[in-house]
């Protein structure tokens, strides 16, 4: 059948689709990300640690994250005709509650709580895009799809931006775009006809999906290179506001201009990785990395040293993200493409929790973020280390 010929031409069904995913996911990411650029001037009213900061900009990372799990499997229960109308239909309550919130610490991070519903929209498009597309081109739709992270480039150049100029505007402007796709979605996403839904209990296929040593393996690659482009996502903009004393919109704008890259490179990565092993791309991205990060733990200028330095960091990790990706879907029974792209989305959301946390536990202590780069060089090098000498192999046989 054309949907298992690996040289199969893709539909212009499945085309669309991938299109309609990648705006779901873009504006739920914009949503995810909403609290991070705004939260310098929520610490004009409230006066916060830089730990309690950190807290309050994961917060959304780490529920978005685990919630990947559940929602994977949901998609692969129920398909994402139903859930990306509904998620980005119930974001839209979190992102209208943060206007009375502002005001309050404790109620800004129960809101965040709920925000993270909006990061669990990429275990529902990645099953989606997975079926539609035949196996030589799913890395490329997959790095397509994985663009949507440029939700977190347009929350931190547009929010702040509209903040200033009203402090509901972002929140009352994503609402309303979330709203409009939630019908959209509704009205023309279709999942692929006779795609495998499984009938066995939810418990039951996430215990399977766990048991695959794969999943394991792609999560711990993929902590590292999505939760990097998570963690830089959130916390960039205060790391340069603190150390480089910038302002928040300057801040903000350049911590998008990270994003846009990450953006470009994770399709470009998934490109590669249906041309070139995806094991070999991972690890190349990933040893750029370590090298990277090193460099920044010196500290050097901004300009132009650490601006390029930072862009470069963007370009590997948005790459390693787009082949870690194509990796699964080589990897993984069609059936448990949701189990476990839930398992291994929620590893890399977390993977971009901790960082933050780490390095505004790290600062407040020693005064200095070079300990925290160290770390990220130490992770992306272990990670280089174990792609080339593990998941050659398991790229070539797929799992069953």
């Amino acid at each position: 059948m054309a949907e298992h010929d690996a040289d199969a031409t893709p539909s212009a069904a499945a085309w669309g689709n991938l299109a309609l995913a990648t705006v779901g996911f873009t504006l739920t990411f914009w949503a995810w990300d909403l609290i991070a650029p705004l939260a310098s001037d929520f610490d004009e009213r409230l006066h916060m640690t830089s730990f309690a900061q950190s807290v309050l900009v994961a917060v959304p990372v780490l529920v978005g994250s685990l919630g990947r799990v559940p929602v994977g499997a949901l998609t692969d229960r129920y398909g994402a005709r139903l859930l990306f109308p509904l998620v980005a239909a119930l974001t839209i309550v979190p992102v209208l509650l943060i206007i009375p919130a502002k005001g309050s610490y404790a109620a800004l991070i129960a809101v965040g709580f709920v925000l993270g519903l909006g990061g669990t929209t990429f275990a529902i498009g990645v099953p989606l895009v997975n079926a539609w597309f035949p196996p030589s081109h799913r890395g490329a739709a997959l790095g397509i799809f994985g663009m949507g992270m440029g939700g977190v480039a347009l929350s931190g150049y547009f929010t702040p931006r509209m903040y200033r100029h009203s402090e509901n505007l972002p929140f009352l402007v994503l609402a309303a775009a979330l709203a409009a796709y939630a019908v959209l979605a509704a009205l023309l996403l279709r999942d692929k006809p006779g795609r495998p839904v499984p009938t066995t209990p939810l418990a039951t296929r996430l215990g399977a999906a766990g048991r695959l040593r794969v999943t394991w393996e792609l999560s711990a690659l993929y902590a590292i290179g999505f939760g990097g482009i998570v963690a830089f996502g959130v916390y960039l903009p205060t790391y340069l506001k603190t150390w480089y004393e910038l302002d928040a919109t300057d801040a903000g704008t350049k911590a998008a201009g990270f994003a846009l890259v990450t953006v470009l490179f994770r399709p470009i990565g998934g490109w590669l990785a249906d041309r070139v092993d995806p094991a070999v791309v991972t690890a190349c991205a990933l040893g750029a990395v370590a090298l990277l990060a090193v460099v920044q733990a010196f500290d050097p200028p901004l300009d132009p040293t650490a601006t390029v330095c930072l862009l470069l960091m963007a370009a590997g990790l948005g790459t390693a993200s787009g082949a870690v990706f194509a990796l699964v879907a080589r990897v993984t029974p069609q059936p448990q493409v949701g189990s476990v792209t839930g398992i291994v989305g929620a590893m890399g959301g977390l993977g971009g929790f901790l960082p933050p946390l780490v390095m505004g536990a790290v600062y407040s202590a020693k005064d200095s973020y070079s300990i925290g780069f160290m770390l990220l060089s130490d992770l992306a090098l272990a990670g280089c280390v174990y792609a080339l000498g593990r998941m050659r192999d398991a790229g070539r046989t797929p799992a069953g």
